[in-house]
């Protein structure tokens, strides 16, 4: 009250108008309430105050100065609410009043009304709002800062209580009761809170949800909640709870995360949402996969041929998927539990294994995400060489194959060339990188005009294959080889136990002669070569120690520095070993004498009848007057004739000597022989002799 009565004298003070007025800080007062009225009259003269034409008790007024009166009223009572009049009598004669209204109140008062009100959701509800005052006190709801929506559910009574029909959640919420002294700007407030509750609900974001399992795979289950009071969220899930990495929760436990998906995530992820209403849950169904994956007993397998092999398959995934054996080279699906190649509970089985099986065989996982496959590769023997042809070169003889073989699975390293002159000797070998075209598979450094059996075989990582079929190929000469020696048959000597033939020397080839190679044998499949090796001037060569009555095979070759000659070859008989004759001299004398009359009468009688000449012819004619006829040529025969069936040649051609021998003094028998067929020369020597079998070399 002391602050108002200041701002009035203020004014009083400040005031310069002439004019009366009254002044005071409110028109409404609440009852008691102390309030001030101050007249200022604008003049000196006599101010009195009146209440509704009445005047008022001078108790309750005070002067100020000559110009100004106050009036107090220390205790408003609704009786003191009136329309009070301020009257001057001036000095100069003048009289003027002037008037206010002032209101006096009480209340508004809410009394006992509840500011709280829980509703349940679907159901109705009444909020009162009891209010007192005087004079009368209008009442108004409001919602925020409008009226709440009336007509629908919402209305208010004729005795200010709010009615809520079927309540929902959205009327939830802070309601105002405001009173209102009719007609004056007098009102008070109250606050109303509405509650509705409601049954907690739950419900997946994403009922289903499906995910690879890995190290860096994540999912996130979201439940969807609502209710009042706030629901309270639990979780269920297949695998035990696993705080601060594995599962990770939101703030209200309404989103769960799963790192680093494991297969025991797999399965079903119940949501519970409770309050004192009741609880709901919510199921998600999580779907874990685990790529397929796939693993071998053993990734690569050598086996033999003819052997077995089993290499075990093991498939894993989430959905399990599906066994699947295919061989790689042709496509082809495995999927027989019988057969030589067959599959046995995801065991691949290979019985008796052939080169053509050789290769990459993949075991698959086959699943609805996807599939997964590792190979195993199967190494064995390469396979026999198909469509080997063979051609002779100059002391060498050249492979081509116009198909590789099958390689068993991996690819060809090289091959085995192996070959032999006889079947009583080992077969040689030599070993040539696979040139991927089977060019250059060549065996040199060979003896020259020399027959060789051959045969080749593939070699891969595990191991040599089958040889191909053998074949038997002659040997050409080298260019610059000597000529073939050439044995003088006419000058030869053949002994019961010895040989001698004169050698005469040919072209050398423009390169001295090395040596000479001889080798002889008796002429049968078990006897044994003999080799000798001659001086390059030797002009003869001479065999002693033979068997008597053998037939025998020599061969001679001429060497230098670029090869050897083609083998000159010649066939000789020695002579039965003679019988001890125990005649006397003198019978011995006699068949001497016989012989030489049987040889007599064989030398004239060929003069006869070949020159007419003789003894015999002598007497024909001085008893017939006649000479004998003559002989055609050919019709007859002489004993001790030599007869030679077979000469030196250079191509391997045989000739047989058969030797009508004559007695000797040393050994009893020695015949010398006569021939002209020489060996033939490096010039007729390089076309091949295509009448000899190959076999006679």
């Amino acid at each position: 009250m002391t602050k108002e009565i200041t701002i009035l004298l203020l004014l009083l003070v400040c005031s310069t108008d002439a004019k009366m007025d009254i002044i005071t800080s409110k028109q409404d007062i609440q009852v008691g309430d102390e309030f001030l009225l101050l007249c200022k009259a604008g003049g000196e003269g006599q101010i009195t105050w009146q209440r509704d034409g009445e005047d008022i008790d001078k108790e309750f007024i005070s002067s100020v100065d000559e110009s100004s009166s106050k009036l107090v009223i220390k205790s408003a009572t609704l009786e003191d609410a009136g329309r009070y009049t301020c009257l001057c009598d001036f000095e100069n004669g003048h009289k003027d009043d002037v008037q206010t209204q002032i209101y006096v109140y009480e209340g508004p008062s809410f009394e006992s009304t509840a500011t709280y009100h829980e509703f349940l959701e679907g159901t109705d509800g009444a909020a009162p709002c009891r209010v007192s005052g005087q004079p009368a006190v209008e009442v108004r709801w409001l919602y925020g800062q409008e009226s709440p929506s009336q007509g629908q559910n919402i209305r208010q009574l004729l005795d200010n209580t709010l009615v809520f029909e079927k309540v929902k959640r959205q009327d939830a919420g802070t309601y105002v009761c405001q009173a209102q002294i009719r007609g004056r700007p007098v009102s008070k407030q109250l606050s109303v809170s509405i509650v509705v509750n409601a049954p907690p609900t739950a419900h997946m974001k994403e009922e289903v949800k499906k995910v690879m399992a890995g190290p860096d795979s994540n999912v996130t289950l979201l439940c969807l909640v609502d209710g009042h009071p706030k629901p309270n969220i639990t979780w269920s899930m297949p695998a035990l709870y696993e705080s601060g990495g594995h599962h990770q929760f939101n703030s209200d436990g309404s989103q769960l995360t799963i790192r680093s998906i494991v297969r025991d995530d797999h399965g079903e992820y119940i949501c519970t949402a409770s309050n004192k209403m009741g609880e709901s849950s919510a199921t998600a169904m999580l779907h874990v996969f685990e790529a397929p994956e796939v693993s071998l007993s053993v990734e690569v397998q050598n086996v033999s041929v003819g052997q077995s092999v089993a290499v075990a398959c093991n498939v894993s995934g989430l959905p399990q998927p599906d066994l699947r054996w295919i061989n790689k080279h042709n496509g082809q699906a495995l999927d027989s539990p019988s057969g030589r190649i067959r599959v046995e509970g995801g065991v691949l089985v290979i019985d008796e294994i052939a080169p053509s099986d050789g290769g990459l065989y993949s075991c698959m996982a086959v699943g609805i995400i996807g599939n997964a496959s590792r190979d195993v590769a199967i190494h064995t023997q390469p396979g026999p060489p198909p469509y080997l042809s063979v051609s002779s070169g100059p002391a060498s003889v050249l492979f081509s194959l116009k198909t590789l073989p099958i390689n068993g699975g991996t690819p060809i390293s090289h091959f085995v060339l192996q070959w032999r002159q006889n079947a009583d000797v080992q077969w040689q070998e030599v070993t040539v990188p696979a040139s991927g075209n089977s060019d250059g598979l060549a065996v040199t450094s060979l003896m020259p005009y020399t027959l060789y059996t051959l045969r080749l075989a593939a070699v891969n990582a595990a191991g040599r294959g089958q040889f191909s079929d053998t074949n038997t190929v002659r040997t050409l000469g080298i260019l610059g080889e000597p000529d073939s020696p050439v044995l003088l048959c006419d000058e030869m000597k053949v002994g019961g136990d010895s040989f001698f033939i004169p050698l005469k020397h040919t072209d050398n080839g423009d390169t001295p002669l090395l040596h000479y190679n001889l080798r002889y044998r008796e002429d049968n499949d078990r006897a044994e070569w003999k080799e000798k090796r001659l001086s390059a001037d030797v002009n003869s060569v001479g065999l002693t120690g033979l068997t008597f009555g053998s037939d025998y095979q020599l061969e001679i070759v001429s060497v230098n520095a670029n090869g050897s000659s083609v083998p000159a070859t010649f066939n000789f008989t020695t002579a039965a070993k003679p019988v001890r004759s125990s005649m006397t001299k003198g019978g011995v004398a006699g068949i001497v004498m016989v012989i030489f009359l049987l040889v007599f009468l064989v030398v004239d009688a060929t003069c006869c009848y070949t020159n007419r000449c003789g003894l015999l012819m002598s007497i024909s004619v001085k008893l017939f007057g006649k000479k004998v006829p003559e002989l055609k040529e050919g019709d007859g025969a002489t004993n001790g004739e030599v007869k030679m069936n077979g000469m030196s040649t250079p191509r391997g051609q045989r000739h047989h000597m058969e030797v009508q021998t004559l007695p000797s003094k040393e050994e009893g028998t020695l015949t010398e022989v006569t021939c002209d067929k020489a060996s033939l020369t490096k010039h007729e020597k390089s076309q091949p002799d295509r009448n000899v079998p190959a076999t006679d070399a």
